[in-house]
């Protein structure tokens, strides 16, 4: 269970990124985070990872209080929270293995991590995980050959090894083709129930949103303003999230049939 009570955040400009956000995320649900640019979505979820400070508030991850750690502390906390970044993060120059495996560098000592030597069972659950994704015949390319959808799901893999109770996913389709963000999401939805796993997703993709989430917050200048099932996002509250716009389009049901399971993994 993550919980945020009134958080906010103020940036040194004085901007008011987030206001008094208060959510309750239980273990295993999706969540979808919409809102125009700008709205706080971003800063949302680095404030639960304490990538960025909150100004005020609380954010707890089960019994621990993030908000109050040390950075000792905080670096152990970091482990249960796996993150995947818009621009995939990895290291150019390593292999699709070695970007895998640096989720474990938390878990190692410093000599393991500077020469990057991982125990046999972490590097057992490298390959189990790029077999689900479907890039094992890719573990020993290096990352600046990959395409931008093969990059996210090295993402996804080095945030999973972590063994992580929570994903933070910061705009995972932003730099994809429609097909490949559907499977994207799709991966991502699939391996949050394979593992019981919460996740948070900051998308702007309203019809994603619909399609591959449980639940979803519209954020607006910083302030939840909606809170709850995708089928309930109405023309009414998309107007009231982004301004006017002829919403109906967005909001049609979506044939989910289109491509199947063995599409995510090609």
């Amino acid at each position: 269970m993550l919980r945020l009570e009134n958080v906010s955040k103020r940036y040194k400009t004085g901007d008011l990124a987030l206001k008094n956000v208060s959510l309750e995320i239980p273990d295993g649900q999706v969540i979808a985070l919409i809102g125009p640019s700008g709205a706080g979505k971003s800063t949302l979820i680095r404030c639960v990872n304490r990538l960025v400070d909150a100004t005020e508030g609380l954010i707890q991850l089960g019994d621990t209080e993030i908000t109050s750690l040390s950075s000792s502390e905080l670096r152990k906390a970091r482990r249960r929270m796996g993150m995947i970044f818009q621009e995939y993060a990895l290291v150019e120059r390593l292999t699709v293995m070695e970007n895998v495996l640096s989720g474990r560098l938390g878990y190692v000592n410093f000599w393991q991590s500077l020469f990057r030597k991982f125990p046999k069972k972490d590097v057992r659950e490298a390959y189990r995980l790029l077999d689900r994704v479907g890039l094992m015949h890719m573990a020993d390319k290096r990352a600046d050959e990959l395409s931008g959808g093969q990059r996210q799901r090295v993402g996804i893999c080095r945030a999973l090894i972590q063994d992580p109770e929570m994903l933070l996913v910061d705009e995972p389709t932003a730099s994809l083709d429609p097909k490949t963000s559907r499977q994207i999401m799709r991966l991502i939805n699939e391996l949050c129930a394979e593992r019981g796993l919460a996740a948070i997703i900051n998308i702007h993709d309203v019809l994603l949103a619909q399609m591959y989430s449980q639940r979803v917050v519209g954020l607006k200048l910083g302030e939840i303003v909606y809170d709850g099932p995708p089928e309930g996002l109405s023309p009414e509250v998309l107007t009231e999230i982004y301004g006017e716009e002829d919403w109906e389009a967005t909001i049609e049901e979506v044939d989910e049939d289109d491509e199947d399971l063995e599409e995510v993994i090609k």
